[in-house]
């Protein structure tokens, strides 16, 4: 794709903006006095400049923890660069629909968007490694693939074939398995299944017999209550009681085989990336990084909380998958991702990558997490509040 760059943009409006993406108002004037040529906006003084972006994000407005969360994170860089760099945040539809936010900041109709590498897998199936694998990482183990196994690297490749710059910036943690019209006993209960499902697990499920569909948020509740579809996954009890899914569906189920935890991607258009000054790339990666523990740590709190309520006010029926659904869920998982990795060179890549982050974590939670975690549920006195 070609890259349309900052000098090329300011050459088509006026010497006091940058870009049609990213509208950058100068003082002084981006202008070099001495050789009448334009400066980039990396070559003016930090303190002498600011600049105006627009973050379009798949949210619907003040959605609690992920909507939220990209205004805070829109906030935070503002005051860690003493105003400099101003984010306005627009939800869902208010710019362009959920499902288009990648190709408005590919495009340099917008600078930055917030959300779910997995809505873009018809750029390339294997940005869903890098939102959510069914029976994949972790939220925690995401961050090990991407800062000590090589990830990071392969999604910059990656996303930059389509001249944006990727980060994680929020995490849903451990995810439900979903909302259902009818209980699911065996295999054979997937069998014309109709469910919103994105990403990977809507290929299992597909394979599993169901029909998957993808929908944005904000559709989800209409369609599920008029019967279009006979079940949901969306992401946790804290989101979910706020969609109201309970009012629709009967059945709420754990064991989300196919999102460990959604990483929710800031992915920044290449141009306006490589326009910031490097201290301006190293504030923003780290809040990116702060808000990416903070969700994780406010899902968790939450969804305890809200898991309660559910149950307790509503009188909401959770279940579990059989195992011998797991079971057929995990192989069926395996044989996707492995399909998926096999796609072109940069898929056999990244697929190798994933898996070997992947064998490391298995084998060590199995000496270190799992026993611990065992150990921990033997007595009922742990947990409870004096």
């Amino acid at each position: 794709m070609k890259r349309r760059s900052f000098l090329k943009k300011s050459a088509a409006v006026s010497a006091g903006t940058l870009a049609a993406g990213a509208v950058a108002a100068c003082s002084p004037s981006p202008v070099d006095p001495n050789s009448g040529s334009i400066k980039s906006a990396a070559s003016i003084p930090e303190n002498q400049r600011s600049i105006e972006l627009k973050m379009v994000t798949t949210w619907p407005k003040n959605f609690p923890g992920l909507g939220t969360r990209a205004v805070e994170f829109a906030d935070d860089v503002g005051k860690a660069t003493n105003g400099r760099i101003k984010i306005r945040v627009y939800a869902a539809e208010e710019m362009v629909p959920a499902l288009q936010a990648f190709d408005a900041v590919s495009q340099g109709n917008a600078d930055i968007y917030h959300g779910p590498d997995y809505y873009w897998q018809g750029k390339h199936p294997m940005f869903n490694f890098f939102g959510a694998v069914p029976l994949g990482l972790s939220a925690s183990e995401m961050t090990q693939w991407l800062q000590y196994g090589g990830g990071q690297e392969l999604w910059d490749e990656l996303s930059g074939r389509f001249n944006v710059k990727p980060m994680l910036c929020t995490a849903t943690g451990m995810q439900m398995g979903g909302w259902f019209n009818k209980e699911i006993n065996s295999v054979e209960d997937f069998q014309g299944l109709k469910m919103r499902i994105p990403g990977l697990g809507g290929e299992v499920i597909k394979r599993m017999g169901g029909t998957p569909v993808t929908l944005s948020g904000g559709e989800i509740f209409l369609s599920l209550s008029q019967g279009n579809i006979d079940a949901t996954e969306w992401i946790g009890p804290w989101n979910d009681l706020a969609f109201g899914f309970h009012q629709v569906a009967e059945y709420y189920y754990t064991s989300a085989y196919h999102e460990p935890s959604a990483s929710v991607c800031a992915g920044w258009n290449l141009d306006v990336w490589n326009s910031l000054s490097d201290a301006e790339r190293v504030i923003i990666e780290a809040l990116a990084e702060k808000h990416y523990a903070r969700s994780l740590a406010e899902f968790n709190a939450r969804n305890a909380n809200a898991l309660r309520t559910l149950i307790s006010e509503h009188g909401v029926k959770t279940r579990q998958f059989p195992q011998d659904v797991m079971k057929a869920l995990a192989d069926v998982a395996a044989d996707v991702a492995a399909d998926v990795g096999r796609t072109d060179e940069i898929s056999r890549r990244i697929y190798k990558s994933y898996m070997a982050t992947l064998d490391d974590v298995k084998e060590w939670g199995a000496i270190a997490d799992e026993p611990y975690m065992a150990a921990r549920r033997l007595s009922d006195r742990f947990g409870q509040a004096i």
